[in-house]
């Protein structure tokens, strides 16, 4: 799926992965994990973006809405929630959690960004097939969306939603995917 293009763009790292991916949602699986990280700590280097470290937790349709209930107080579905912890103390999440297995608990007076996002692919799933695009490159869309928003983007607005989709689309291309709405 790497086009040369985009492994030009990866820059390996010498040291420990600032990526951390987690698993509550049974049955689902990541490729390429190693790259990833990889890739989305670029992805933080070409926003200018200091990166300490940043938490990915796939989960089910259920758990997301529970997060969004307990800690947004919205009562809706979402594919997905990122929660920039950079100097405000502890992850949102029970004692227990996956997240909290990564031991990522210096976060105040980080010399970067500290991050949990936690992502539904149920909804990913249903989001891809309604798009009409394959799970992989929805999934990695909403990768790179939850980084963007670390990095500082916002989408509330309709320009900020522009400039987010673009930002998206700059970074599956990278990656190797045709955006939303383009054809091969």
């Amino acid at each position: 799926m790497l086009s040369g293009i985009s492994l030009r763009f990866l820059i390996l790292m010498s040291s420990e992965s600032k990526v951390y991916f987690f698993f509550e949602k049974r049955g689902f699986s990541l490729t390429k994990r190693a790259l990833l990280k990889s890739f989305i700590e670029t992805l933080f280097k070409k926003e200018k973006t200091p990166l300490e470290s940043i938490n990915y937790v796939f989960c089910s349709d259920k758990r997301l809405l529970e997060i969004n209930r307990g800690y947004l107080r919205h009562d809706y579905y979402t594919d997905i929630i990122s929660f920039d912890l950079s100097g405000h103390g502890e992850p949102p999440h029970k004692a227990g959690s996956p997240a909290r297995a990564s031991g990522n608990r210096k976060v105040k007076g980080a010399p970067g960004k500290v991050a949990e996002i936690y992502i539904s692919v149920d909804r990913v799933r249903a989001n891809a097939k309604k798009m009409g695009v394959s799970f992989s490159n929805e999934l990695h869309r909403v990768i790179f969306h939850g980084a963007l928003h670390i990095c500082g983007y916002k989408d509330k607005k309709v320009s900020e939603r522009l400039t987010m989709r673009k930002k998206e689309d700059q970074y599956l291309v990278l990656w190797g995917f045709v955006p939303r709405g383009t054809r091969a």
